[in-house]
């Protein structure tokens, strides 16, 4: 049947009404001894259960209808952030607050549904008074409201803040999404007072070794006109600069550019503060920290040769571009100086060579363990290089020079080649190389493939090799001047032939992780709301991921306060959430016991203090009032908390609402039909046999 009682409904009802009267009345017409008012009575109650159970077989629709009444939701949202509490204007009492701003919500409470609500760095239900909230996020705040209370009906936002939102920008245009007039409290004190800070300091996160680099410090004054003060910065509690400023307004503002040179490794956090003024209101905004880890990734790259050859140019050039290599050209005798220690990459080119012994720089390179690139041309000899190194060699006949072409292989993967540089390699120069036959014993990684003219092969031309831990580059052929030449005919620009000299070097030069115990924090500096994480992996021999030992980690602070957690074991690696830890600088010592061997990793990490709250200390009460215009609401004082109470109970907008449910349930699914449709022919069988008429 339909959802609805119509007349073809109404026809199939009549229709089983009479249906059950005709046969009650062919059973009851016969005399049975029963009386007369009885036979009735047991002949309605049948012609009533026959009805019943034929309109069952229509399987008809019952609409039940429910209304859901929904009072006015009326939002208080309490500021607990911290400079709730640092400032307050005169007359201010914040118990009579705070118990005035509970009270309000009982009150309302009586007439409307009332959701309190605090926020500051986070959102939380109820109202805090603590103001411990190191940033304002208004915006997280309107975005959880929107998520539980979207096309509800929101009556009123009471909005109890300072108008000081320094995390998340204004609220004011994901709170229109509410549509709700929002009232807001106006807290804090307008009125500027003597106050020294930092406003912000801004540097490079990472700096290199050596390099200068700059803090620019951006310094505010409040009502401080005609005093003087002292900018320091310094580190471990060791002065680094020093300057002397005089305040000339009552709104000073001043950036600053301190220059300061990386002269060592690692982690460091300086120490920005102005020296405080005499009756300050705030010492906590005169200082700042920040932090700049200084590194030295520049590799140190030597180019060894037996003499001259533009191909030297060329390596050189293409390296040097990037300000990370420190590029060193040395040839013949200047070889037996060189103290390899410290280098990261030594280029052979055509070493060794037909016209300079070379073998007692050759043994050196060998027992320092520097990775190497060997590149063989014209001035070889293959001779020594077959003994120098095992693991390449030329065999037959190598006074004969051969031209070769170079074809990118499409299954390497070490470095990217994009689709573009490959054309461009393909249309290279030939390189001129010995003849002979190629042997490499062991596995390689090939990058170029030998070609002549148009057709292809399989014979390595630029590969690479691992050997018990040494990386080796090995680039049969001379000429790299010229593709650096025939790019340039091709383009405008020459960026393939430096990339793919770059790549090489990095590739090679790049040491590998061999470390069996890995732990890093998820990042170097922590805001100090923020919970430290960190993440731990524990390689077996075979350098696969194992997590079947214990691992704990101690922390210490500076005050080398300890605290000692165990990792969580986490799919093959660890996971450990410290939680929210002070703001300081902190060491970490890590042991894992895995296979009888003992492990360690040692580190450490920052939590910055966050002094946001303490940045910007005079009220935006004209934001606050704009807020209230834009959505029809009014901006209240905290003395108005009374009025606030009677706008709201004789707003004769916010009103009831009341929700229509309607659903549709098949009859057969009300189980008390079938009880009743039982107990009927109970009665009538118990009375039909107790007077004999069965």
């Amino acid at each position: 049947m339909g959802n609805s009682f119509t007349f073809y409904s109404f026809l199939a009802l009549m229709g089983c009404l009479v249906t059950g009267v005709c046969m009650a009345w062919l059973l009851y017409k016969r005399p049975d001894g029963l009386p007369q008012p009885l036979k009735i009575s047991l002949a309605a109650a049948r012609a009533v259960t026959i009805s019943l159970i034929l309109w069952l077989l229509f399987s008809p629709l019952i609409r039940q209808v429910s209304y859901t009444l929904e009072k006015p939701i009326i939002i208080i949202a309490q500021d607990n952030s911290e400079s709730i509490a640092a400032v307050t204007p005169v007359g201010f009492d914040s118990i009579t607050y705070r118990n005035g701003i509970q009270q309000l919500g009982k009150e309302l409470s009586e007439k409307y549904d009332v959701r309190l609500y605090h926020f500051g760095d986070r959102v939380g239900r109820g109202l805090d008074f603590s103001y411990k909230g190191k940033l304002t996020n208004a915006s997280a705040l309107v975005n959880q409201l929107n998520d539980e209370l979207l096309n509800r009906n929101v009556g009123a936002v009471i909005l109890a803040t300072d108008g000081i939102f320094n995390k998340g920008g204004n609220p004011a245009g994901d709170m229109a999404t509410l549509k709700a007039p929002v009232y807001t409290i106006a807290l804090g004190d307008t009125i500027p007072k003597k106050d020294l800070l930092i406003a912000d300091v801004n540097s490079n996160d990472l700096v290199y070794l050596d390099n200068e680099f700059k803090l620019d410090i951006q310094l505010q004054a409040y009502q401080s006109n005609r005093e003087g003060t002292k900018l320091i910065v310094s580190e471990n509690g060791k002065t680094i600069h020093e300057q002397m400023l005089q305040i000339n307004s009552d709104q000073f503002s001043k950036n600053i550019a301190v220059s300061l040179k990386a002269s060592k490794l690692g982690v460091h956090q300086y120490t920005v503060s102005l020296a405080p003024l005499k009756n300050e209101v705030f010492l906590t905004n005169n200082s700042r920290k920040v932090i700049v880890e200084v590194i030295d990734d520049r590799q140190k790259i030597l180019i060894a040769s037996a003499g001259p050859h533009p191909d030297l140019a060329a390596i050189k050039g293409a390296l040097s571009l990037n300000k990370h290599y420190d590029v060193s050209l040395q040839m013949q005798e200047q070889l037996s100086a060189v103290e390899l220690k410290g280098y990261g990459l030594v280029i052979l080119y055509q070493l060794p060579g037909m016209q300079y012994d070379s073998r007692a720089f050759l043994e050196k390179v060998r027992l320092s363990g520097v990775p190497v690139w060997y590149i063989l041309g014209a001035q070889s000899n293959i001779s020594q290089f077959n003994l120098v190194q095992s693991n390449v060699g030329l065999i037959g006949n190598n006074e004969t020079l051969v031209y070769n072409y170079s074809d990118v292989n499409a299954s390497f993967s070490a470095f990217d080649l994009d689709p573009a540089s490959r054309k461009v390699i393909q249309d290279f120069d030939a390189l001129q190389a010995p003849s002979g036959q190629l042997k490499i014993s062991g596995d390689a990684q090939v990058v170029l493939n030998q070609r002549k003219d148009k057709s292809k092969a399989i014979v390595p031309q630029l590969f690479f090799m691992n050997i018990n831990g040494r990386k080796a580059g090995y680039l049969i052929g001379e000429g790299l001047w010229k593709w650096k030449f025939s790019e340039a005919r091709a383009n405008e620009h020459v960026p393939v032939f430096n990339s793919v000299v770059g790549k090489i070097v990095q590739y090679l030069s790049v040491k590998d992780d061999q470390r069996k115990f890995v732990v890093r924090p998820a990042k170097q500096i922590f805001d100090e709301n923020e919970h430290v994480l960190i993440n731990a992996t524990l390689y077996n021999d075979s350098y696969v991921p194992v997590n079947s030992a214990d691992v704990t980690i101690q922390l210490r602070d500076g005050k080398d306060k300890a605290y000692n957690f165990s990792f969580s074991k986490f799919e093959s690696a660890y996971q450990l959430d410290a939680g929210i830890l002070p703001a300081g600088s902190y060491r970490y010592s890590a042991n894992a016991d895995f296979s009888g061997k003992k492990y360690g990793a040692k580190g450490s990490f920052f939590v910055n203090a966050l002094t946001a709250e303490f940045q910007q200390t005079i009220a935006n009460h004209q934001l606050l009032y704009q807020l209230s215009a834009q959505t029809n609401g009014k901006m209240y004082y905290p003395n108005q908390l009374q009025q606030l109470k009677e706008q709201l109970t004789t707003n004769k907008q916010m009103k009831t609402l009341s929700y229509e449910d309607r659903k549709y349930e098949d009859l057969i699914n009300f189980k008390w039909l079938f009880g009743l449709i039982l107990i009927l022919l109970s009665i009538e069988w118990v009375i039909r046999k107790r007077n004999g008429a069965l």
